[in-house]
C-alpha cells in the first residue's frame, strides 16, 4: 500500500484572493495582468503583496534580528508529528486560553507542532459569517505563562485560526483601536477582575513573538481549510513557505497527513 493510501490529506489553509484582509496596517495582496493570451499567447500576472496575507508562517526574521530566514527552516522542522487542539468550547471575543486548557483537550507531546483551534476561523474573509472585525481584532489569545509552557515543552511551531497567535490586545491593535480596547478591558475586569495593563504588562508585548522567535518557536497566522475535521486529533503536519532567502515570514501551504 503507498504512503498516499494510507494517509487522507486535509488542507489547513484559508484560500488566497485579492480579497483576503493583511493583517491590519499591511500591504494587501494586489494582482494585475502583464501579458493576456490575446494577444501575447499566454496569460502572466503581477503580484504585489506584503508576506503577511492569508496563511503565512512567521519567521525568527520577523521579530529577530539574528534569526532565521524563511530559507533556512529545513523540512524535519517544516514537517513533522503535531496535534490539532479545539478550545473553541471556551474561545470568545478577547478571550484568554492557558496552557491547562490545551492539555486538558488532547494529548500534546513535547517537541509538537500545536494547532489551536479556537473556532475564529469561521469569521474569516471567505466564509458565510465573515466578521473582520471580529476575526482580526477581538480573538482570544495567550498571556505569558501560555509561552513559558511553549519552551518547556519545546513546542516545534504553532498554528492558529485566526489573525494571530498573540492576543489582539497585546499588540498594535491595542493603539490603534480605541473602543474596542476599551471593551477588552470591561470583559477582562468583569471576568477576570483584573485588565489589560494587568494581563499584557508592557514587558510582555506581543510575547508570542518576541518571548518564542528567539528560541525558534514560530508560528503561523489564518489556518482555516478542513480543520474542523481534525479536533483534538494527533496527526502529521507540514507547512509549506516559499523557499525564501532573506525571508521574515512567507505566504504558505498547511497540510496535514492523517493517517485514517
Amino acid at each position: 500500500m503507498s504512503f498516499l493510501e494510507k494517509v487522507k490529506m486535509y488542507d489547513l489553509t484559508q484560500p488566497l484572493s485579492h480579497l483576503t484582509p493583511p493583517w491590519p496596517t499591511y500591504e494587501p495582496l494586489q494582482i494585475k495582468f502583464f501579458k493576456r493570451l490575446a494577444p501575447n499567447g499566454a496569460n502572466g500576472q503581477l503580484i504585489t503583496t506584503s508576506n503577511h496575507v492569508g496563511t503565512h508562517l512567521d519567521g525568527e526574521l520577523h521579530f529577530c534580528t539574528s534569526g532565521r530566514d524563511i530559507a533556512s527552516l529545513p523540512l524535519d522542522f517544516l514537517v513533522g508529528p503535531g496535534v490539532v487542539v479545539d478550545v473553541s468550547d471556551i474561545a470568545e471575543d478577547y478571550g484568554i486560553y492557558t496552557s491547562k486548557d490545551i492539555m486538558e483537550r488532547a494529548d500534546v507531546r513535547e517537541g509538537d507542532i500545536l494547532i489551536i483551534h479556537t473556532g475564529y476561523h469561521h469569521y474569516a474573509w471567505d466564509q458565510p459569517n465573515a466578521d473582520e472585525i471580529k476575526y482580526m481584532i477581538k480573538h482570544p489569545g495567550p498571556t505569558m505563562e501560555f509561552a513559558e509552557w511553549c519552551i518547556k515543552m519545546k513546542i516545534k511551531w504553532i498554528g492558529v485560526d485566526c489573525g494571530s497567535a498573540d492576543h489582539p490586545m497585546n499588540t498594535k491593535i491595542r493603539e490603534w483601536m480605541p473602543n474596542q480596547a476599551k471593551e477588552a478591558d470591561a470583559y477582562l475586569k468583569e471576568k477576570y477582575g483584573k485588565g489589560l495593563d494587568e494581563f499584557f504588562p508592557a514587558n510582555h508585548y506581543q510575547l508570542m513573538h518576541i518571548k518564542l522567535f528567539p528560541y525558534g518557536i514560530i508560528h503561523a497566522e489564518n489556518l482555516g481549510g478542513d480543520i474542523d475535521k481534525l479536533l483534538n486529533k494527533r496527526t502529521v503536519i507540514g507547512c509549506f513557505p516559499w523557499r525564501f532567502v532573506g525571508g521574515e515570514s512567507s505566504i504558505c501551504r498547511i497540510v496535514a497527513f492523517h493517517e485514517e
